[in-house]
């Protein structure tokens, strides 16, 4: 299993032909990120690998991740009455995650610029963006939490779904068009974030108990914008791509079946998770929302990882992702009555198996591609110059 090859004969080939093709027509990323990140991508020295950059980005994310969960492990912390984040850790978190942008926006410029770009370094890219979501999503969480002024652990979760499902429709799109579309949203979030991260240090959660507008409150507001986004921009644009390359006579697979085949699994993962919830004696979203947001998370990341070296390989998706299946048994169990301390016991261990089947997965992969491509992903050096 160590040694396990998950990316096949087929696919390596389809590998070799691969052309990277995106369309960006977001005016925030056009006029004002791109020139930025065009003049930070000249402080990086030519030697260093654009892997490297796009990995010390994912690993921001995570460390923010990391740190607001110390500081606010069951998201009550920016409740009234609870012990607040320490305003340093917001300046931080803000600063980090602005910092994880833009290194996710410069590290395909030094692909370029070193003339070192690969089908690895954008698989790479984007698979650890499909895991970034959830890290991402979870530590915003924690300027509203939960409690009489934040958001339910339940509406996060289905938050948390919405931002999933907007990340798999582009490369859905990709799947089926062979085109790119970036997608507007993640320029906007990026930058709001980090500004609000900072906002929240200088005037303290407190100021989000507010009313934003009549009694219209800013969690509200945050939760009105996910959904708006995905509703009114994400999902509509993303269809109109579709219909477009339908027009045209230009899609890359004719059955309705087959164009949908990328959503079995994640829509899967969105029944068995809720079901869980809503099954679960011990009411185990409420119980430990972090674990469980990162479970989710996780495992929704591996479905998008095997989506993405599908559209670059143009072969056929995979119907479902095994993973599912002790998530499956799982919720059969709880549904047959479990105690609270075993369940709790089923969620640690089943986050921890896919985290680590997740890596597995991650670490083969990369290694079959640098081994295909003979490169090492995280350096310059050819493995026929040492």
């Amino acid at each position: 299993m160590a040694s396990y090859e998950y990316v096949s004969p087929e696919q390596l080939a389809g590998f070799d032909k691969y052309k990277y093709s995106a369309v960006d027509t977001n005016p925030l990323s056009l006029y004002v990120m791109h020139p930025f990140w065009n003049t930070v991508v000249k402080v990086f020295p030519t030697w260093l690998a654009p892997n490297l950059i796009t990995f010390s980005g994912f690993l921001l994310v995570v460390f923010n991740f990391l740190l607001l969960a110390y500081f606010d492990p069951d998201f009550y912390a920016s409740a009234p009455g609870h012990k607040h984040v320490p305003d340093w850790v917001w300046i931080v978190v803000g600063i980090l995650n602005f910092m994880a942008y833009t290194l996710d926006g410069v590290d395909g410029k030094q692909a370029r610029r070193t003339n070192s770009s690969t089908p690895l370094g954008e698989l790479f890219d984007h698979g650890l963006d499909s895991w970034s979501c959830v890290y991402f999503v979870v530590t915003v969480y924690s300027i509203f939490g939960r409690g009489s002024s934040g958001v339910s652990v339940f509406l996060l979760y289905l938050l948390l779904w919405v931002v999933l499902f907007s990340f798999i429709l582009s490369h859905w799109e990709k799947y089926n068009t062979g085109i790119l579309f970036l997608p507007w949203g993640y320029d906007i979030s990026q930058v709001t974030i980090s500004f609000v991260y900072i906002v929240t240090a200088v005037v303290g959660v407190e100021a989000w108990y507010e009313p934003f507008l009549f009694n219209f409150l800013y969690r509200d507001l945050f939760t009105a914008m996910i959904f708006g986004c995905a509703l009114c921009v994400t999902l509509p644009m993303s269809l109109l791509n579709f219909f477009r390359s339908y027009k045209n006579n230009t899609l890359k697979h004719n059955s309705v079946y087959e164009a949908v085949v990328p959503f079995f699994s994640p829509c899967l993962l969105f029944i068995l998770s809720t079901a869980w919830i809503l099954l679960s004696p011990s009411d185990i979203l409420e119980l430990h929302p972090r674990v469980f947001y990162l479970m989710v998370g996780t495992a929704f990341a591996n479905s998008t990882c095997q989506l993405i070296v599908c559209q670059m390989s143009s072969t056929r998706c995979p119907t479902l992702n095994w993973l599912l299946l002790p998530l499956f048994v799982i919720v059969m169990v709880v549904n047959v009555g479990v105690t609270p301390y075993v369940e709790s016991i089923l969620l640690f261990t089943l986050t921890a198996a896919f985290t680590l089947a997740h890596i597995h997965y991650g670490v083969r992969v990369v290694k079959q591609l640098s081994n295909h491509f003979h490169i090492y992903p995280f350096s310059l050096r050819k493995p026929n110059s040492d």
